[in-house]
């Protein structure tokens, strides 16, 4: 297994998924403060699922078309503007389109991440190749609440999430130097 480039996937991905545990762990109540009632939470929640379903597929396929790396990358940027979305956002019912935008990057992300890792690793150390790549995921997201927690306690919803824009262009000028071409 080529482990330098597996890690180099994870230290790319990391400042993300710290970023979205810090969004994530916050976000309903982020919406709550937007005027959004329980049910339209459950509805906002709803409309970035969908677009992630309906997109999913055609993001496996860009992948195989124009690179993991591309999408991968892309789809960080996409998650960027998310993350702008959210810290923009005045009223409950924008964050709809915001939720659109983030289904189709969590798509996109999915598909061009895992395909990345399994091109990268020999079939028969696949699995751990995966085991790595959601190590690194799961600490991010161990991270990222903490510190979610904290940064909107003393800072606000709207500064913590432009934090997170930063963290993940971060990831995303780390992937542009270091991700392998594929």
């Amino acid at each position: 297994m080529n482990r330098k480039s597996i890690y180099l996937v994870c230290l790319t991905i990391f400042p993300f998924m710290v970023g979205s545990g810090v969004i994530y762990s916050v976000l309903s109540l982020y919406f709550a403060e937007l005027g959004a009632s329980k049910s339209q939470v459950g509805l906002i929640y709803t409309t970035g699922a969908i677009a992630a379903a309906v997109t999913a597929p055609l993001w496996g396929k860009a992948s195989d078309r124009l690179g993991r790396r591309r999408v991968l990358l892309g789809s960080m940027g996409l998650f960027s503007m998310v993350f702008l979305g959210y810290a923009l956002s005045t009223h409950y019912r924008q964050l709809f389109l915001v939720q659109v935008g983030e289904g189709i990057a969590w798509a996109a992300l999915g598909a061009s991440a895992m395909a990345l890792i399994a091109d990268l690793a020999p079939t028969e150390e696949r699995g751990q190749a995966m085991g790595i790549y959601n190590t690194a995921w799961s600490i991010g997201w161990i991270v990222g609440p903490c510190l979610g927690g904290f940064l909107t306690d003393y800072l606000g919803f709207k500064p913590a999430f432009l934090i997170c824009v930063g963290m993940t262009l971060g990831g995303m000028a780390l992937g542009v130097l270091l991700l392998p071409r594929r």
